[in-house]
């Protein structure tokens, strides 16, 4: 056992340097993954809104009486999104 720490001791700066180097990408790899994972919460939102923007025109098309369901569709589909 005493002779393998004399073999040990000149492997440790390669050990650590290992060690660092590793960490390092580590760290890189877990920054990416949370821009991945902010820029696709991004992407769900903007769908949401989107799904939100088309149910409220359908709630005002089944809500408003007397009026020409064909037609208001043509308005609603022409009309700019908020």
């Amino acid at each position: 056992m005493g002779d393998a720490i004399w073999i040990l001791i000149p492997l440790a700066p390669f050990l650590l340097g290992g060690f660092a180097i590793w960490s390092k990408h580590q760290q890189k790899m877990i920054e990416k993954q949370s821009e991945m994972t902010a820029e696709k919460a991004a992407q769900y939102a903007a769908q949401t809104e989107r799904l939100e923007a088309r149910v409220r025109v359908l709630e005002r098309i089944v809500t408003d009486k007397g009026i020409d369901v064909a037609d208001e569709i043509e308005k609603l589909r022409d009309a700019p999104l908020n």
